[in-house]
C-alpha cells in the first residue's frame, strides 16, 4: 500500500481525509499489514458490505476459534469477552434476531418520542448553567452529561449512581481501538466487572419492584415465551450506553469545531435555525465519530478481482465512505443544507444503529440550545484529539459565551 494510512500518528487522527481520497485513488481494497485486515474505502462498497451475509460481527455462530484460524481472546478479559460477546452489536442470527426484536418491543419509536421532552429539558438545563457560567469546556458541560443523563434516565438510573457510567464507558470502549494495548485492556475488563455487578443489582430491585423504565420494560419483554437472559440484558444496557453517547459527544465536538472552522456556515445557521435537521446530518457525514467498523469474512468475497478469504477480516472505513466523491457531491464541503445524504454513520443492515432516532433528537436539542442561548458563541484555542481512531473526538472544545 502505498498511501499513508497511519491511526496511531496524531497527524492522521487530526485529519484523516486526504489519506482516505489516496486510498479510494489507488483502489478498492488495501491489506494493512499492521493490524492484518483489509481496508475497504469506497461507500457503494462499504455501503453493500454492512448488508452482505457473508460478513459477521462475529463468527462463533459458525465456527470455533481453531476453525477460523484466530486465536481464542485471553481468559484474563473474560468479563470484556462474555460483557461484549452477549451484545446485539456483537452477535448474528439467530441469536442477534431474537434479542433485536425483543429489546426492539422496549425500545420503540413512541419510547424515544416520548423522551424528547426530557432530552430537551436536560439540554435546556445544562446549556442555561454553561452561559451563565460565561463558556468553558463544551465537551464537559455539555456534550458528554446530556447523553448519559439520557441514556441514565431511560435505564432508569438513579442520579447518584451515575458517576462512573463516562469513566467504565470509556474504559471498555478502549478495547475498540486498534491493537489496543495490556494496559487498556485491564481497565476495560475491570471496568466490565464493575458496570455488570451494578447492573445485577439493578436488574434485581426491578425484578422486585418494575418501574416505567427501560430496564422494567427489558425484563418484561417477550416472544413466544422467550425472555433476555440477565447476560443479555446487562450487556444490552451496556451497550446502550456505549453507543448511545459516545458518537453523540464526539459528534457534538467535532461538530462545533467544523463550525468554527467553517465562520459562513455558523452564520448561516445562526441566522436559519430551520437548517438544523439537515446540518445535524452533513455533520455527521463531514466528520464522522466512528471511523471504522470491522467485519469478520463468514465466507469467501471478492472485491474488484481481488480475493478476500474466509477468516479475513475487514475494515469498513466509514470516514472514507462519508466522504466518496462517487456518492456526494462536492464531498469536503460542508453543506449544511445538503438534501441527498445517504451517510453511512449509523451503519447499515441488521447492525444498524438502534438508537439512531434518539441520537438525532439528542443532537438536534443541544445545537439548537446553543444557538439560541449563545449566539456569539466563540473559540477559545484550538483542540487537541484523543489519541483513538476508531471511535476519533476531541478532548475538549474551550469557548466562551
Amino acid at each position: 500500500m502505498h498511501v499513508s494510512f497511519d491511526p496511531w500518528s496524531p497527524a492522521f487522527v487530526a485529519d484523516p481525509y486526504p489519506a482516505y481520497a489516496a486510498l479510494r485513488a489507488a483502489g478498492r481494497v488495501h491489506w494493512f499489514e499492521p493490524t492484518g485486515q483489509w481496508l475497504i474505502p469506497h461507500h457503494s462498497d462499504v455501503s453493500a458490505l454492512l448488508r452482505d451475509r457473508r460478513l459477521g460481527r462475529t463468527y462463533l455462530h459458525r465456527f470455533s476459534h481453531e476453525e477460523f484460524g484466530r486465536t481464542p481472546p485471553s481468559a484474563a478479559h473474560e468479563p470484556f469477552t462474555t460483557l461484549n460477546g452477549q451484545g446485539l452489536l456483537d452477535l448474528e442470527a439467530p441469536d442477534h434476531t431474537r434479542i433485536r426484536r425483543l429489546v426492539s418491543k422496549a425500545f420503540t419509536p413512541r419510547t424515544v418520542e416520548s423522551l424528547a421532552p426530557t432530552v430537551r429539558r436536560l439540554a435546556a438545563e445544562l446549556v442555561d448553567s454553561f452561559v451563565a457560567a460565561g463558556g468553558g469546556d463544551l465537551l464537559a458541560a455539555v456534550a458528554e452529561p446530556l447523553p448519559v443523563a439520557v441514556i441514565a434516565e431511560m435505564l432508569g438510573i438513579p442520579e447518584s449512581d451515575r458517576g462512573p457510567l463516562r469513566p467504565w464507558s470509556a474504559a471498555i470502549c478502549g478495547m475498540f481501538e486498534l491493537n489496543p494495548s495490556q494496559e487498556t485492556a485491564e481497565a476495560a475488563v475491570r471496568a466490565s466487572e464493575e458496570f455488570s455487578g451494578y447492573l445485577r443489582e439493578l436488574i434485581a430491585r426491578r425484578r422486585a419492584e418494575p418501574g416505567t423504565d427501560l430496564i422494567s420494560a427489558l425484563i418484561a419483554a417477550h416472544d413466544d415465551g422467550e425472555r433476555l437472559t440477565e447476560q443479555e440484558m446487562v450487556s444490552t444496557c451496556v451497550l446502550l450506553l456505549n453507543a448511545g453517547h459516545e458518537a453523540t459527544v464526539n459528534t457534538t465536538v467535532n461538530g462545533w469545531w467544523t463550525l468554527f472552522r467553517h465562520p459562513d456556515r455558523l452564520a448561516a445557521l445562526r441566522a436559519d435555525h430551520e437548517l438544523l435537521p439537515t446540518a445535524v446530518e452533513e455533520l455527521l457525514r463531514h466528520d464522522t465519530p466512528l471511523q471504522m467498523f470491522e467485519r469478520w469474512v463468514l465466507d469467501d468475497i471478492e472485491i474488484a478481482g481481488t480475493l478476500i478469504p474466509r477468516g479475513s477480516e475487514v475494515a469498513l472505513l466509514f470516514g472514507s465512505a462519508n466522504r466518496d466523491p462517487e456518492r456526494f457531491a462536492d464531498p469536503d464541503v460542508l453543506d449544511l443544507g445538503r438534501r441527498d445524504n445517504p451517510h453511512v454513520t449509523f451503519g447499515a443492515g441488521i447492525h444498524y444503529c438502534l438508537g439512531a432516532p434518539l441520537a438525532r433528537v439528542e443532537l438536534q436539542a443541544s445545537f439548537g440550545e446553543l444557538l439560541r442561548k449563545a449566539p456569539e458563541m466563540r473559540l477559545l484555542a484550538e483542540p487537541e484529539w484523543h489519541p483513538g481512531y476508531v471511535i476519533r473526538g476531541l478532548r475538549e472544545l474551550h469557548v466562551e459565551v
